[in-house]
């Protein structure tokens, strides 16, 4: 042995894929041999197309040990310097509350958990996201509010949309006040162009001269002016206008609620309640609207409805699911939301009380006001003469002095060309504030003087029109949880109702969920990723550039394509930027007029939704028996589409779970008509390693890093959607303002320009870890995992699709049709009937209705993934239990599923099946049970009465 072998035998650099990846040698041998095949090899070799096999290694640097990749992570965050930023805009300091960071960012049981589809074993993040609804409408004063959206940004362009939607005007014109945030008035820019709305910019006043059917006003403005803006919404409601108003959480809790000034609609950022600026996101967006809109309100909402017991039971309402019913004719895309990020706000809210956050606003609003009067009384133009946190300065010629003294003393303003912004926040001190006048006056601040005679008139800088006087968070939930200890059980009570991946395995087909490794998680609270606003100077960001640079070019290997933004917040932003950037290349050609959206029946519903957000006009293409894409209809639909033809929008591995033979032949028939090729990557942990898109001939695709790359999905968001681009379309991917480029339209599609920049070492790290052989290796068990379990399954389920040789891709589709129309027994029986086994369930109805969609990842090892099998099997036994009439239709364990602990101790059981069957079916079940804790939801009741807020304290009482 010499010693260089020995070296690599003692070396730690590859030990973290073992630990990633879930079977040992010889499980995988063990699953092999079910399978019928010698090797990993062989497997591949029989599941992927042998021209789309990469004939090379991917060329990533070698893999680090989780110690030394935190190391060299730690030194490219270091590059990041921490001034203390008063630059606003948007983005705010906060102090993140211990018990909420420890609790919930940094909690497996709250960032693993997936989005709430199953409302039976999600009802803590459920109850979490409608005390974040309560919130919003509490302190914007409006009817109804969602779950959050990307950013305030994206959530402005959302409220364009529902504008046009909901109004009676015949207009085509949306307004935007001009002070409003520079990178909000950007990406509702770049919404607006491709779907034929035409912008006016202008001072708020002057909205009424102008024919709109929308309009967009900021309040607090950008530049911290406090105006009352109900004359101004009053005239644009006398021509049919409806009217949005971009606000701020923690200002509202001093200012008059917009609701009360006849705002049709409230957006803005829930940031600065305890989320912390991470260069940008993630953070969670905020819509609040009126009743009568509640149908039109894009993203998600939780809804109150009850359980077959009649208890009360939370669950997202009927219209976020709309995407998947309405497909090209969606409003909006599901993936819009931000849930952990959300929860965060929620808590910071429970955890300070409206008196908590009525003391940190007049704090904030004080030593605002305090350096208003002391900069003034030496001389000072303050361009806003009211205000509620900021201060605008007029300094002319001194601009960049005063900027560049400030930069030397550690301190970020806002830069205009001929003025600085001063926006204060919850972590300024009234050191702060002397530190602050010394550097703008070269003078000490008289304290005491300014302080006794401000608090003679409090809220004398606010219009008395403004000054909020309704009462807000006067619901209980609110002024229960200001001890540390009741918080933290509060926190515990929500979270043991949930499952997430600390529990079992969550087998969801097209939505990956696999380990997201601790070590991965570590940097995104290290203050040097976390604290950095996303408009700080370049030279302070050199660490987040160099992150950027890195991931960037490690996902361009691993993708094939040439250039990588990272800008999109989630999987559908990353489609909706991919198709604009498919748009302006064609645009740029003089090819205006291609506007056709080839999409494969099978797509994903985000496609279809994508494409009508950028006025696409789609055209479905049909499978073969196969689940392949027909070819012979392609080639219709291309000849019937050639001249218009703009794209095609496909998944690899086939959202069927198979990989298609004629992959190749897609892309090059769609370039030979002139068409680009989208390839959804929300499959691409099948490719990683074995294939890439570019490889394959496609010219862009997302990325979905929360599912390939690791990045949790927190319940529900966040996400991060990067979109990848052969060289031809890199110079339209979207670009971000800067304070030079104000007037230009950059096509940004979020606010900030790294997009949810402090999740992106998690990705970075995962990729660093792994090193080519790791991510290869994944990509093989991910697929060995998926033939393992659907030989299992397959003699006692139908399987809906497999390969030419029998093989499925990283997931497979069970049919349950056949078994619904033997016995009775439907998909849903069988996905609530796994909650009594201890499991989440499969994707059920996607992306063929009466199936359901397994994907076991390749972080679940065999023991887990023969758990599973062993529920399914025992539950096609309990199906023949119904089909040879043994048990009723209407009274058997599938039907009744999921029971809970309130079945279990009823004085009477009137079952023709026993407790043990219903609650403790398997032997896991009798040694670590998992509890619904409620039975199964009533949908059709929470649809006919949409109730949206807090219920009534009464409703508690019982608890």
């Amino acid at each position: 042995m010499t010693s260089t072998t020995l070296l690599s035998i003692l070396s730690d650099d590859s030990r973290f894929a073992q630990r990633h990846n879930g079977p040992n040698l010889s499980q995988q041998q063990q699953m092999l041999a079910t399978i019928g095949v010698s090797s990993i090899e062989q497997l591949i070799q029989q599941t992927l197309p042998a021209a789309i096999a990469l004939p090379e290694p991917m060329a990533l640097p070698i893999p680090q040990s989780e110690a030394n990749m935190l190391a060299s992570l730690k030194q490219i965050a270091s590059k990041n310097i921490i001034n203390k930023s008063y630059i606003g805009q948007g983005y705010y300091n906060t102090y993140t509350p211990s018990v909420i960071l420890r609790n919930i960012l940094e909690n497996p049981g709250w960032y693993t958990a997936y989005t709430p589809y199953q409302p039976e074993i999600s009802q803590g993040r459920l109850e979490s996201l409608l005390n974040f609804q309560q919130v919003v409408m509490d302190m914007t004063g409006m009817d109804l509010a969602n779950a959050s959206l990307l950013d305030e940004a994206t959530a402005a362009a959302e409220a364009m949309t529902l504008c046009l939607r909901a109004g009676k005007s015949q207009s085509t014109q949306f307004f935007i006040a001009a002070n409003v945030h520079p990178q909000t008035i950007d990406v509702v820019k770049t919404r607006a162009q491709f779907i034929g709305i035409d912008i006016i910019i202008g001072e708020p006043q002057q909205l009424q001269d102008y024919d709109v059917f929308g309009a967009l006003l900021q309040y607090p403005a950008t530049n911290g002016q406090v105006d009352d803006l109900t004359d101004i919404i009053a005239s644009a409601h006398s021509k049919k206008t409806l009217v949005t108003v971009a606000s701020d959480l923690l200002a509202l809790t001093l200012l008059t609620p917009p609701s009360e000034m006849g705002a049709d609609v409230v957006i803005g950022s829930a940031q600065r309640f305890g989320v912390p600026m991470g260069f940008g996101g993630p953070h969670a967006g905020f819509m609040a609207t009126k009743d009568q809109y509640k149908r039109t309100m894009p993203g998600r909402v939780i809804g109150v409805s009850k359980d077959t017991k009649g208890n009360r039971a939370l669950r997202m309402a009927m219209q976020t699911r709309e995407q998947h019913i309405r497909r090209e004719k969606a409003t909006s895309n599901i993936c819009t939301a931000q849930a952990l990020l959300a929860n965060m706000a929620a808590f910071y809210a429970l955890y300070h009380g409206p008196e908590g956050l009525k003391k940190i606003g007049r704090r904030v609003h004080h030593f605002t006001a305090i350096l208003a009067a002391s900069l003034q009384d030496n001389g000072f133009i303050i361009e806003n003469s009211s205000f509620f946190d900021t201060l605008t300065l007029v300094t002319a010629e001194q601009t960049d002095s005063l900027y560049q003294q400030a930069l030397d003393a550690g301190i970020n303003l806002r830069k205009y060309s001929n003025k600085l912004g001063i926006s204060l926040d919850e972590t300024t001190s009234i050191d702060d504030i002397r530190t602050l006048f010394h550097l703008l006056t070269n003078q000490a601040l008289d304290l005491t003087y300014y302080t006794e005679t401000i608090a003679t008139d409090e809220f004398a800088a606010i219009p008395e029109r403004c000054r909020r006087q309704s009462k807000f968070l006067t619901h209980s939930v609110f002024h229960r949880y200001h001890s540390e200890t009741n918080m933290m059980r509060y926190m515990k009570q929500l979270e043991n109702k949930d499952y997430s991946l600390t529990h079992g395995m969550i087998p969801l087909g097209s939505c990956t969920m696999k380990l997201n490794a601790a070590t991965e998680m570590i940097p995104v609270t290290w203050p040097e990723f976390s604290q950095l606003h996303p408009f700080a100077p370049p030279a302070q960001t050199l660490g987040y550039q160099e992150l950027a640079q890195k991931l960037s070019a490690k996902l361009c290997t691993i993708t094939g394509y040439d250039a990588v933004s990272l800008q999109p917040n989630s999987g559908a932003q990353g489609e909706y930027a991919g198709l604009i950037a498919i748009q302006r290349y064609h645009q740029a050609n003089g090819d205006q007029h291609r506007n056709v959206c080839l999409i494969p029946s099978s797509a994903h519903g985000t496609n279809p939704a994508s494409a009508a957000m950028v006025s696409m006009k789609v055209v479905v293409v049909t499978c073969d028996d196969q689940g392949n894409i027909d070819l012979n209809d392609l080639q219709n639909k291309i000849d019937l589409h050639r001249d218009n033809l703009s794209c095609i929008m496909i998944t690899y591995p086939s959202t069927h779970g198979v990989y298609e033979e004629g992959v190749q032949q897609v892309c090059e028939r769609v370039h030979a008509a002139g068409g680009q090729v989208y390839l959804d990557g929300a499959n691409m942990n099948a490719q990683v390693g074995l294939t890439s898109p570019g490889f394959i001939g496609s010219d862009v695709s997302h990325l979905n890093l929360h599912k390939t790359f690791c990045i949790p999905h927190g319940g529900g968001g966040p996400g991060v959607g990067p979109i990848g681009v052969k060289s031809h379309l890199s110079p339209f991917l979207p670009g971000h303002i800067d304070n030079q480029h104000l007037q230009e339209n950059q096509y940004a599609v979020s606010a900030a320009a790294l997009g949810s920049a402090s999740i992106l070492p998690i990705s970075y790290a995962y990729i660093s870890m792994m090193g080519e052989a790791g991510l290869k290796q994944a990509t093989e068990i991910a697929i060995l995992n998926a033939n393992y379990i659907m030989e299992r399954l397959r003699p006692h389920y139908p399987i809906l699709y497999r390969g030419t040789q029998g093989h499925v891709a990283h997931e497979c589709i069970i049919d349950i049709r056949p078994l619904k129309a033997a016995s009775g027994i439907s998909e849903e029986d069988i996905a609530k009937r796994l909650m009594d086994y201890g499991f989440h369930a499969p994707t059920m109805s996607f992306p063929v209705a009466g199936t359901l969609m397994i994907e076991p990842t390749e972080s679940e090892d065999l023991t887990e993934l023969d758990r599973f099998c062993e529920a399914m099997i025992t539950i096609r036994e309990e199906i023949n239990q119904v089909q040879t009439g043994a048990w009723p239709l209407d009274d058997n364990p599938l039907v009744n599923a999921p029971h809970t602990q309130a079945d279990l101790r009823d004085a009477e059981w009137s079952h023709c099946y026993s407790r043990e069957v219903a609650c403790f079916p398997s032997p896991h079940t009798q040694t670590a049970k998992y509890w619904p804790s409620v039975n199964r939801v009533d949908n059709v009741f929470g649809d006919r009465n949409l109730v949206c807020s807090c219920p009534p304290i009464d409703s508690y009482l019982d608890e």
